[in-house]
């Protein structure tokens, strides 16, 4: 049984809720990703910010990235997984909530992130097409 451990990246930075949204994009430049954990003062996971949400909801909306936080676009509550959570888990979890990225939560710890990427590499071919399918369609 591969777990989220396994297959995760670790090492995932966060941006605070407070922090602009123009920090987080200057952030996923030099971290070379798409998508940021965001974090409130608290150390817990409020949600995910990625680049799509900064280009539709801050720069399409002609709002200033430099004075929308990060907090302000986390939705409702973050979508995780366990971190000794199964391959199939994962599967099932990103296509329940049309997600291609889950932060790995260890208790309460953010310990890692695992991408479409990383759990395609993990299962059998078939399971990989349903999940390329299902969050093809949108």
């Amino acid at each position: 049984m591969t777990t989220a451990r396994e297959i995760m990246t670790s090492g995932t930075e966060c941006i605070g809720a407070e922090e602009s949204v123009l920090d987080a994009a200057k952030k996923m430049k030099d971290l070379g990703v798409g998508a940021l954990p965001i974090c409130g003062t608290d150390n817990k996971l409020k949600g995910m910010l990625t680049d799509r949400d900064i280009v539709v909801k801050v720069l399409g909306a002609g709002k200033d990235p430099a004075t929308v936080k990060a907090g302000e676009l986390a939705q409702g509550e973050a979508v995780t997984i366990g971190a000794d959570d199964d391959a199939d888990e994962i599967l099932r979890t990103m296509i329940q909530h049309k997600v291609r990225r889950l932060p790995v939560i260890d208790g309460h710890d953010l310990v890692g992130m695992v991408a479409q990427a990383d759990v395609a590499r993990a299962l059998p071919d078939p399971k990989v097409g349903d999940l390329l399918e299902a969050l093809s369609t949108d």
